[in-house]
């Protein structure tokens, strides 16, 4: 297994080389962030970090059997529910859908990549993201998926807290710890208790009741508190962090590996018959 990042770095490629090192094999991988708010203690590109540190971890992490390669992040998402809190900057649904289009056929045009590994760090981006792989299949010809690292370890390692992990709460302060500590500002939050458990109802009706949708935002009192929605960030720390991303390294790998297992017209089992009958 490989550490060695800036080799699966695209962007640190010379042309030549690039097209001496990727081949229909290569799988591209796009970390997809956003910028908005993460509480008082966070960084406004929580989510691009999230996202780009964990797909070259990812790179690495499987290395002896999938080559791999990290693209530029794209530091933009969707964030309308932020909209309204100093340093948010959302795109327009449309101008976003059309953007990650865009970037996906351009790196279709310019190298032999057949497959794309969108990771994504921000939850709002989700939606569109379910649309957009699909579109992608039909439109390209191309296998592309979407892995969601902190929603995979949140499913996969318990963590002791008050209210529902949505935003700037334990999970991303915990994995904002295990890879850039110096960014975290645990001496900026307030001094009293975040967490009010009273606003459990409130955050399961309006944010996370797969019935309903609501146009909920991150400023509204009834949801949370100096922009934190989840348990107490002061109760993350570096180790639950790790454990997190080992986690979700581990589930992701496990996904990179079905992309030669599936089998059905269309999928990564045709592009595996394909890469057969061409080495």
């Amino acid at each position: 297994m490989t550490t060695d990042h800036a080799r699966r770095e695209f962007a640190a490629l010379t042309a030549p080389r690039a097209e001496a090192e990727l081949s229909e094999r290569s799988l591209l991988c796009l970390p997809l962030g956003s910028l908005e708010q993460h509480g008082p203690h966070l960084p406004l590109d929580t989510d691009t970090v999230i996202a780009e540190r964990f797909a070259h971890r990812l790179a690495a992490y499987v290395a002896d059997r999938h080559d791999l390669w990290v693209g530029p992040a794209v530091p933009y998402g969707l964030s309308p529910e932020h909209a309204r809190t100093p340093g948010t900057v959302t795109l327009d649904l449309h101008l976003y859908a059309t953007l990650l289009g865009a970037l996906v056929q351009e790196y279709v045009r310019t190298t032999p990549v057949r497959c794309v590994i969108l990771v994504n760090g921000h939850g709002g981006n989700r939606g569109v993201l379910e649309a957009l792989v699909h579109q992608l299949r039909h439109t390209h010809d191309i296998t592309a998926i979407v892995l969601h690292p902190a929603t995979i370890a949140a499913g996969r390692i318990p963590i002791d807290r008050e209210l529902p992990e949505v935003h700037a709460g334990i999970l991303e302060t915990a994995l904002m710890l295990a890879l850039v500590p110096d960014r975290v500002r645990l001496d900026l939050l307030p001094s009293e208790a975040l967490p009010d458990p009273g606003k459990r109802q409130a955050i399961g009706r309006h944010v996370l009741d797969r019935g309903i949708t609501w146009p909920w935002t991150s400023d509204d009192p009834a949801l949370a508190t100096h922009g934190v929605i989840g348990g107490d960030p002061r109760n993350a720390s570096p180790e639950l962090g790790q454990k997190l991303l080992a986690s979700a390294l581990y589930a992701s790998a496990h996904a990179l590996d079905r992309l030669d297992t599936a089998a059905s017209p269309g999928t990564p089992e045709t592009l595996r018959r394909h890469h057969a009958s061409h080495s």
